[in-house]
């Protein structure tokens, strides 16, 4: 079942899961939903009660959340539109030719195409040529570093992801959203660090933090930028 409670100004909608165990749990998702379980026939008001007491803590956890969750508005991918590679803002110039290409020239992104309604198919095609060869070059220097920890990555992939930067899963594969390609390269490196030290603790522990700190002293900074840059 879901329910929701009021904490001051804000909402909290949670999901609602009985089941056969002795204590009340709650956990946030990095889709920044609240999952509780609880043991069967906990009364839903007991329930609201613990979650009003964790609040501040489930909202820490929602906002910790938010910066992997992509937010760039939509694109018409008509000249004179900026559009976003590695942080910097650059203009978007279409020319009709024969040979279709995508380049950087100066302040402008500049795309030859046949028909103007393959531009969005083209650049796209061009960001993710980029993330492929930049994720793994940034990647590289960080992956030997945290050998010291005994982890490696089974592989990085790129997979585009509507509510997350980036993911690892149990077996070791990091994955990373192509869109990351356009933030700075301390983004990039923020969101790597990040699935990396998921390697040595699965959760968010503060033993993660302390790891996540430990590697990337600034991570807070990249992390506020990746926030407020695809906004």
């Amino acid at each position: 079942m879901t329910a929701v409670i009021q904490f001051g100004s804000r909402t909290i909608d949670f999901r609602l899961e009985y089941s056969d165990r002795k204590s009340l749990g709650i956990t946030v998702t990095p889709e920044m939903e609240v999952l509780v379980k609880a043991p069967v026939g906990t009364p839903v008001d007991k329930v609201k009660e613990k979650i009003r007491k964790k609040a501040p803590w489930i909202i820490k956890q929602q906002s910790f959340f938010l910066s992997f969750q992509p937010k760039t508005p939509k694109r018409k991918f008509v000249s004179g539109e900026t559009h976003l590679y590695l942080g910097r803002q650059y203009r978007l110039r279409i020319q009709t030719g024969k040979e279709e290409s995508v380049k950087l020239k100066g302040k402008f992104i500049e795309v030859t195409t046949t028909e103007k309604s393959r531009v969005k198919a083209l650049l796209n095609e061009w960001y993710l040529q980029l993330a492929h060869a930049k994720f793994h070059s940034i990647a590289e220097p960080m992956i030997d570093k945290f050998k010291k920890y005994k982890v490696k990555p089974s592989s990085i992939v790129l997979r585009e992801m509507p509510k997350r930067w980036g993911s690892c899963t149990p077996k070791g594969k990091i994955i990373l959203n192509p869109e990351l390609i356009k933030a700075p390269k301390g983004c990039i490196e923020y969101v790597i660090i990040h699935e990396l030290c998921h390697l040595v603790y699965h959760d968010h522990t503060q033993k993660f933090i302390d790891l996540q700190t430990k590697e990337m002293r600034d991570w807070e900074k990249w992390k506020s930028k990746l926030e407020r840059l695809l906004s």
